[in-house]
């Protein structure tokens, strides 16, 4: 069978210097990639904590089912809520992954006649989500709560405003205060993605929403645990009739299996520790800041997050630099168009709380040469 129809698209891509391809991690480089801001999904403390809770009760591999037929468990349950209390919510639904969470809540809670406005670099698990809704949708500009304001005074039916935290590929924090404020003006129903949020803003890692005490605020909030929390999966928190919902309406929620009890265990051994990493957080902090007054010449983003971004335009460029700084056995990836708008391309550059202020100076000091 031929497949000059998959060729084309993928010579186009390598035309585009934009041709994407799994690889390994090269032994001994120093992190910074990753999202393991806090180094959990490492930690020996994790892996003791993950083990005592499995030795502790009885445990499968394997969930078994949906959550719906088999898949249901206790553990699961209490998990559920775990979440909600620490995150101060009435109650919460854990899904197999962010992804999963948000194209779940996207796809099913608006309805035909409805309008969900976004930021315009909100994640693609939330597009995705809206794809897959029969609303209506259309963005406004990045962090801007005027032009939302405007875009507001278009919007038909029930109205969502689907937002991230803190952003992935830029690093900085979405004015929450002043867009909650518009929200309840307009009687918007607010979503807030806190997948990179989670673990390392606030005294606690609790998020930006509750460091701002917007709790209140939101319709639903997405905490994901592949990032700072070292595991996988994520929690969709809100009232308790939006998770009666969801386990009704959201597909991706219905029709997969369940995230078995190992899942559960690293889930909480996760939120058992990173609400008490205070001293890890202070020298994420004391790093990032210490990565910004070197770099301060170089074309940068504004970010007081672990995700710092250097501007070099074009793929090509862009590629070159990350593999320099590779040589150089520093892990930092390219970040491409069209993951990226064309003219954006960029270093995605992570800093953690195990990285060094070596580390952070050996980095700098080869993006300024």
């Amino acid at each position: 069978m031929k497949e000059d129809f998959l060729l084309a698209q993928l010579e186009a891509r390598k035309a585009q210097q934009a041709f994407r391809q799994l690889r390994l991690p090269a032994p001994g480089m120093v992190d910074f990639c990753s999202n393991d801001y806090l180094g959990l999904a490492k930690s020996m403390a994790m892996q003791e904590a993950v083990h005592n809770l499995l030795a502790a009760r009885p445990f499968a591999h394997g969930s078994t089912g949906s959550r719906l037929l088999a898949g249901n468990y206790p553990w699961v349950e209490e998990t559920e809520s775990m979440l909600a209390a620490f995150h101060q919510s009435e109650a919460g639904l854990v899904y197999n992954s962010g992804y999963d969470a948000n194209l779940g809540l996207l796809s099913a809670v608006p309805q035909k006649g409805d309008t969900i406005i976004y930021d315009s670099l909100i994640h693609a698990s939330i597009r995705d989500g809206m794809r897959l809704s029969r609303a209506q949708a259309f963005s406004f500009l990045h962090n801007d709560p005027q032009d939302l304001e405007k875009k507001l005074a278009n919007g038909s039916g029930n109205v969502f405003v689907a937002v991230e935290s803190v952003y992935s590929m830029d690093g900085d924090f979405a004015p929450l205060g002043a867009i909650a404020t518009i929200c309840e003006r307009a009687g918007a129903h607010l979503i807030v993605d806190e997948a990179h949020a989670t673990g390392v803003v606030g005294a606690k890692g609790e998020g930006l929403v509750q460091h701002l005490g917007l709790e209140g605020a939101c319709f639903a909030r997405v905490h994901t645990f592949g990032k700072a929390v070292g595991c996988h999966g994520a929690v969709v928190l809100g009232s308790r009739h939006l998770r009666d919902f969801l386990i009704n309406f959201s597909r991706s929620f219905i029709y997969t299996t369940a995230l078995p009890p190992t899942a559960m265990a690293a889930i909480m051994a996760s939120y058992d520790l990173f609400p008490y990493m205070q001293e890890a957080r202070g020298h994420l902090s004391a790093l990032i800041a210490r990565f910004r007054r070197g770099v301060a010449a170089l074309d940068t983003l504004p970010s007081e997050t672990p995700i710092q971004v250097v501007l070099s335009p074009g793929n090509a460029a862009t590629r070159a630099l990350a593999e320099r700084l590779q040589g150089e056995g520093l892990d930092i990836r390219a970040i491409l168009h069209p993951t990226v708008p064309k003219g954006k391309e960029r270093l995605r550059i992570v800093l953690h709380s195990f990285n060094t202020e070596e580390e952070v100076d050996r980095c700098i000091s080869v993006l300024t040469k």
